[in-house]
């Protein structure tokens, strides 16, 4: 257990304490090319651990995290799930952002019938008893995204991202929506994981020499943030080119700087600017718990929705029990910071409400169109099609 990982406020696990409680896993890497957005996915535990605590736990007893820093390694997630599962006892973990990481884990998940909650979108085509998908799956984001840029940006599309599955499947997706309605693939380059400077540049030559009307970028993590630097530093216009996304959200922008990132866009189900109450206040939550610089995305809002949904299912159920848990949170309609958050009991996987929104000059996102309700997920696109979107 890496002790100074947990704030003020949560404490790390102690077996044989004199209270009961919960223990539950979280993996979240807070180092590693990965560690801007998962340290948001843990902050957002965080704070809904907190909360839960502060208002008597679930059914009197506190929820007690074991957390660890998985490094953004894979292979650091697969040998600390199995540490949680067989050494500590732990059936429930929070944790995981990439599909790598979530690969990694599965395994060991579904041989102990564990239960992973698992917060970030992700490439779809996949379901597992043993996990709980609250982040979007391809038919809340990309094909919305896909026919935005059709739409108003052109139809001559670059595609350029991290060598994984998740950029991989998300562009394979991207190309035969665009195809198939009658846009073009000019081009589809992919960098390494922790993409070196030199070809994070090139690939923003190629782009340059190409003169697509619109980038999609699947790149993550570091070589994404640079990606954004490096396309304004060597001359790219957002005005004439932009660059679109699913992941480049206020921590990465904030991270880049907001006068690099303007005018580009991304497709999401949550941003911090979004109007109403519960949002506000969970923003503001954020701000008083971690320092009012501390940035508020869909990375920070998945893992808080996620923890209060499990609170719930665990009210109900009294157990950590899986089979139970899972139960119990399909009849769970949760309000939360972007709004009406549900399971779908067909997949385990969130009903969410697709936005897609612009970079203004401060950073914030302007949200440029967004569905009228959440939309059910597909993660098999066995259903999904532009015909409820297109002429929005």
């Amino acid at each position: 257990m890496i002790d100074n990982l947990i704030p003020p406020n949560i404490t790390a696990a102690s077996p044989g304490g004199a209270d009961p409680t919960w223990r539950v896993g979280v993996l979240f890497s807070r180092s590693g090319v990965m560690s801007v957005s998962e340290t948001e996915h843990f902050l957002g535990t965080v704070l809904a651990i907190e909360q839960i605590n502060a208002a008597g736990g679930v059914l009197g007893r506190p929820l007690e995290p074991v957390a660890f820093d998985p490094k953004s390694d894979p292979n650091e997630y697969r040998r600390l799930a199995e540490h949680l599962l067989l050494d500590h006892g732990i059936s429930v973990i929070f944790g995981c952002s990439t599909s790598s990481g979530r690969k990694a884990v599965l395994p060991a998940i579904e041989r102990r019938n564990g239960l992973l909650w698992y917060c970030s979108l992700y490439e779809g085509f996949e379901f597992s008893p043993n996990v709980i998908y609250t982040g979007a799956a391809p038919n809340q984001n990309t094909l919305q995204l896909a026919a935005y840029l059709l739409r108003h940006h052109g139809r001559r599309i670059f595609l350029v991202g991290s060598d994984y599955i998740y950029p991989r499947e998300t562009n394979r997706i991207m190309r035969e929506v665009v195809e198939q309605h009658g846009g073009e693939i000019v081009d589809e380059v992919y960098l390494p994981y922790e993409a070196v400077t030199s070809a994070v540049s090139a690939a923003v030559k190629a782009i340059q020499q190409a003169q697509p009307d619109v980038v999609f970028s699947t790149l993550v993590g570091r070589p994404a943030r640079e990606f954004y630097r490096l396309y304004r530093e060597l001359g790219g216009d957002t005005n004439k080119i932009t660059v679109a996304s699913l992941t480049m959200v206020e921590c990465e922008v904030q991270q880049v700087g907001a006068e690099l990132c303007q005018g580009h866009i991304t497709a999401a189900t949550y941003f911090s600017s979004l109007p109403g109450k519960a949002n506000e206040r969970f923003v503001a939550q954020m701000s008083e718990r971690f320092g009012q610089h501390t940035p508020v995305s869909m990375w920070a809002e998945g893992a808080y929705s996620q923890i209060q949904l499990f609170a719930r299912s665990l009210e109900i159920t009294g157990s950590l029990d899986t089979q139970k848990l899972v139960q119990a949170a399909l009849t769970i309609t949760l309000d939360g910071p972007s709004g009406s958050l549900r399971l779908d009991p067909e997949n385990q996987h969130a009903w969410l409400r697709p936005r897609i929104a612009r970079v203004g000059i401060d950073g914030a996102f302007e949200v440029l169109w967004q569905a009228h309700a959440p939309v059910k997920p597909d993660p098999y696109l066995t259903t999904s099609g532009f015909t409820s979107f297109w002429l929005d």
